[in-house]
C-alpha cells in the first residue's frame, strides 16, 4: 500500500507543474544572467584549478573540494543506473531532453550556489552553515522560515541512501551471488558492510568527506571513463547511428509509454534532476561551506557539475548501453542493464568487475556526500549541534535501502527531490537580482 502510494504521489507530483517550475526557472536564470556561466566557463576552470584561493577567507573547503564533494553526490548512481532506468522508461530519446536539462541546469546552479556562499551563515562555534534554508531565512526574511523548514524536512527523505546503496548491493549481487536462495541475505549482509564502512567517513565531519571525495572522484571519472572510451571503440560503427537514433527518438517519442512527447520529456527531466541535482538544492548546502569571499566565484564552480555529471558521463552510459543493443532486452532494473552492456563489450566478465569498482566508488562518495546534506538539514530544523546525529539514521537506512525494491527507492527520492525543488527554485527567482548586482560588480574588477 505504501509503494503504491508513493508511486502515485511521485507521478503526480512530476507532472507538468514542476517541468516548468524546473525547466521554466533554468531558462529565466539562463537568459537573465545573459547567458554568464558560459561566458566565463574558462575562468570557471582557473578558480578549480585553485588560481584565486586565499586560505584566510572565510568558509572551509577549497573550491576543489566543494566541487568534488557535490559532483560526487551527483557523478553517482543516477550517471550509471538512472541513465539505463531514463532508456528503458523513455527511449533513446530521453538523453537528448537529458542534455538540454544539464545546460539549464548549468544556469540554475550558477544562481542557487552564488546565493548559497551570499546568504551562509555560522553556527556557535563559528562553523559555515550553508543552503537552500538559510538562503531563504537570510535572503528573504524570517517570515519565509516556513518555506526554510518545508526545504529542510523534505532534505531529510531525499538525502537518504535508498537509491545509491540499493543499486550497490544490487551489483554485488548480480557479479557475484549464483544462488538464487541466497539472494536475500546477501543483500543484507551487504547492507551491514556498507553501512560500516560509511560510518567510518561520514562521521568524520565535513572536512574528511570532502578530502575522500576529493581524492575518490578524480579516479572513479578516469576509470568509468576509460572503461566506456574503450566499449565505444569496440562499437565505434555503431556510435553514429546510435547519436542518430537520441536526436530522431526525442522528437518522435515513439519509444515513450503511449508514443507521447511529453511523458519522454518529463522521464528524462526526473533522471537528470536524479543525476546532475540542478535546483533540487543539495549542492548549495556542499558549495556554500566553499573558501570565498566572492560569491560569484563558487557560482562559476558549481556551473560545472552538470557539465561533468550530466553531458560527459551520462553521454557515456548512454552510448554504451545503445551501442551494445542492450536495451532492447526490456530489462527494468537499471544496473543490471548497464552490466550487461560492460558484460558484452568487455569479455571474459573484467568489464563486470571494472563497473562493479566504479559503482562501488560511486556509490559510497555519493553517500558520503548525502550524510553531509542530511546533518545540515536535521541541524536546520533543531540546532546545528545536532545535526551530526542524522548519521545513526542514515547508517541504518543503509541496511534498509539494500533490501528495499528498486521502484520503491526509484518513487521515494524522486517525491522527496520534487519536494525540495520547490523552496529551491522559488527562493532564487526572487533573490536572482542580488546575483546580477554581484557578477556586475565581479565581472568590472576582473576585466
Amino acid at each position: 500500500m505504501i509503494e503504491d502510494l508513493l508511486s502515485k504521489f511521485s507521478s503526480w507530483i512530476w507532472d507538468w507543474p514542476l517541468l516548468i517550475l524546473l525547466i521554466g526557472g533554468g531558462i529565466f536564470f539562463l537568459v537573465y544572467s545573459r547567458f554568464t556561466p558560459f561566458l566565463y566557463f574558462g575562468h570557471a576552470i582557473n578558480i578549480l584549478r585553485g588560481k584565486y584561493d586565499d586560505p584566510d577567507d572565510e568558509g572551509e573547503i577549497s573550491h576543489f573540494e566543494a566541487l568534488s564533494s557535490a559532483v560526487a553526490a551527483t557523478v553517482g548512481m543516477g550517471n550509471i543506473s538512472g541513465v539505463a532506468i531514463a532508456i528503458v522508461t523513455g527511449g533513446p530519446g530521453a538523453i537528448f531532453w537529458m542534455w538540454i536539462t544539464a545546460l539549464i541546469g548549468m544556469a540554475t546552479k550558477y544562481y542557487t550556489c552564488t546565493l548559497a556562499v551570499m546568504f551562509r551563515d555560522k553556527d556557535e562555534n563559528g562553523k559555515t552553515l550553508a543552503g537552500p534554508m538559510y538562503v531563504i531565512t537570510k535572503g528573504l526574511g524570517k517570515k519565509w522560515k516556513p518555506l526554510a523548514a518545508f526545504f529542510a524536512l523534505a532534505g531529510l527523505v531525499g538525502t537518504l541512501p535508498a537509491f545509491s546503496a540499493n543499486q550497490l548491493t544490487q551489483t554485488i549481487v548480480d557479479v557475484f551471488v549464483y544462488d538464487e536462495n541466497m539472494i536475500a541475505d546477501a543483500k543484507l549482509y551487504i547492507g551491514i558492510g556498507m553501512a560500516i564502512l560509511t560510518a567510518f567517513v561520514i562521521f568524520g565531519g565535513l572536512n574528511r568527506i570532502a578530502n575522500v571525495a576529493s581524492k575518490l572522484v578524480p579516479f572513479m571519472v578516469i576509470l568509468y571513463f576509460g572503461a566506456v572510451v574503450y566499449i565505444l571503440f569496440k562499437q565505434s560503427e555503431f556510435v553514429p547511428d546510435m547519436f542518430k537514433l537520441i536526436f530522431t527518438d526525442a522528437f518522435s517519442g515513439k519509444a515513450a509509454a503511449g508514443g507521447v512527447l511529453g511523458y519522454l520529456i518529463l522521464t528524462a527531466v526526473k533522471r537528470a534532476a536524479f543525476s546532475n541535482e540542478a535546483g533540487i538544492g543539495t549542492a548549495p548546502m556542499m558549495h556554500g561551506n566553499a573558501k570565498t569571499d566572492e560569491p560569484v566565484r563558487e557560482g562559476l564552480v558549481a556551473m560545472l557539475g552538470p557539465a561533468i555529471d550530466t553531458i560527459l558521463v551520462c553521454t557515456l552510459t548512454a552510448l554504451a548501453i545503445l551501442s551494445t543493443g542492450v536495451w532492447k532486452t526490456g530489462a527494468e532494473n537499471g544496473i543490471s542493464l548497464t552490466l550487461k552492456a560492460f558484460d558484452h563489450a568487455i569479455p571474459y566478465g573484467i568489464g563486470s568487475w571494472i563497473l562493479t569498482i566504479a559503482i562501488f566508488v560511486f556509490a559510497f562518495s555519493t553517500m558520503f556526500s548525502y550524510s553531509y546534506y542530511g546533518t545540515t538539514c536535521l541541524g536546520f530544523l533543531t540546532k546545528p549541534k545536532y545535526g551530526k546525529y542524522y548519521n545513526y539514521i542514515f547508517v541504518v537506512s543503509i541496511v534498509v535501502a539494500s533490501i528495499i525494491k528498486l521502484d520503491f527507492a526509484i518513487n521515494l527520492i524522486d517525491s522527496a527531490f520534487a519536494l525540495m525543488a520547490i523552496p529551491t527554485i522559488i527562493s532564487g527567482l526572487l533573490l536572482a537580482k542580488h546575483v546580477n548586482k554581484a557578477a556586475k560588480a565581479y565581472f568590472s574588477a576582473l576585466k
